[in-house]
């Protein structure tokens, strides 16, 4: 009992020392020389929070006198620093489960090491025990522009991956995080599709084109797709179909598919596919799927430009400025200066299908 009564005292006094000049509290709620401060960064669909507060350098040395060399610091102020990851991920290439974690660093002239403890809910370093450590990684410091209060940042940003860098004084000491956000995102759509998207369309549609676009399970995306179609037939989720049975080399499932999603297409729908053929090089069946259109509205202002990209094709520069220009005539406001844009590259005698 004596021992905790000693501990507690000399807690007390730490905090009642370092803050009695300075109208702070240990009690009250009052602003702190180390204000509180969090981060917060999405790489995928893992959130990766970062808890922490601000010490302000103050015209002190900090690196080797305020925070010692070789020692166990609290990587921030006051109460402990933590990391949250709602995913599993990898840290300087070294694996990490899902958790809060309380975040330690050990400072050095050319190499620290960052650690990453299971207990989160300490008084900065003070009971530290290295048999908690979830992980350990050495990363190398760097020199940085002055900064006055701590800071975590969040750099490098992509899809799978950030940089989290710790700032203060002159040192910046970045570690990288990585994320398996494929496999993640897969994972988490059984759960999400047991709520309410499980009703709608596209909500399987959804899951099915990331599946598809990721290269991941293609039976599985077949699956979320005839769930979607099952729940309303859509050129959408017809079209995605008969394009993961041609992954899956089914090739007359596919076309059967695509041609149904064709039939019941509009007219904007039908134009959209088609520019997206002539976009994969695949010109002579974009305009098989133009003539589709113009047999069904040779006036509507979409198809009168894709019966000049026809006329362009055969050389009839002329014949492709008439039909731009009817375009133009009937087109929306907001497309308007686009159909223009191409009316005067037709004019010029450039070929708009490249």
């Amino acid at each position: 009992m004596r021992r905790y009564l000693a501990l507690a005292t000399v807690l007390f006094a730490m905090c009642f020392s370092a803050t009695r000049g300075s109208a702070q509290s240990i009690t009250l709620d009052l602003p702190r020389d180390s204000q509180h401060a969090k981060v917060m960064q999405r790489v995928g669909i893992t959130d990766i929070t970062i808890n922490y507060h601000r010490p302000l350098v103050k015209g002190r040395k900090v690196w080797g006198n305020i925070v010692p060399y070789g020692q166990v610091w609290r990587a921030g102020a006051n109460e402990n620093t933590t990391i949250e990851f709602s995913d599993p991920v990898s840290v300087e290439g070294k694996s990490l489960a899902k958790g809060i974690y309380g975040l330690h660093m050990v400072p050095a002239e050319n190499e620290w090491t960052i650690i990453f403890s299971k207990n989160s809910t300490a008084w900065g370093s003070f009971t530290y025990n290295q048999s908690e450590d979830a992980l350990r990684v050495t990363v190398k410091p760097q020199a940085a522009e002055m900064k006055e209060a701590l800071a975590y940042e969040v750099d490098n940003v992509t899809p799978t991956s950030a940089t989290i860098t710790l700032r203060w004084e002159k040192v910046a000491v970045p570690f990288k995080v990585d994320v398996n956000s494929t496999e993640i995102v897969a994972q988490s759509l059984h759960g999400q599709l047991r709520g309410l998207a499980q009703y709608t369309w596209d909500g399987w549609d959804d899951a099915a084109t990331y599946l598809f676009t990721n290269k991941l399970n293609m039976e599985e995306a077949l699956k979320y797709e005839d769930r979607s179609i099952g729940v309303e037939e859509r050129f959408d989720n017809l079209m995605n179909k008969s394009r993961i049975l041609d992954a899956l080399n089914r090739k007359d499932d596919a076309t059967v598919a695509r041609n149904k999603a064709l039939g019941m297409a509009s007219i904007t729908q039908l134009h959209q596919y088609g520019r997206q053929l002539q976009l994969a090089g695949k010109q002579n069946e974009a305009f098989d799927v133009y003539r589709s259109n113009i047999k069904k509205d040779p006036n509507h202002w979409l198809v009168r430009t894709e019966a000049a990209r026809i006329a362009v094709a055969k050389g009839d520069f002329d014949g492709a400025v008439k039909e731009m220009k009817l375009a133009q005539a009937a087109a929306p406001e907001q497309a308007k200066s686009a159909v223009e844009g191409m009316l005067k590259r037709l004019e010029a005698k450039q070929d708009i299908n490249r």
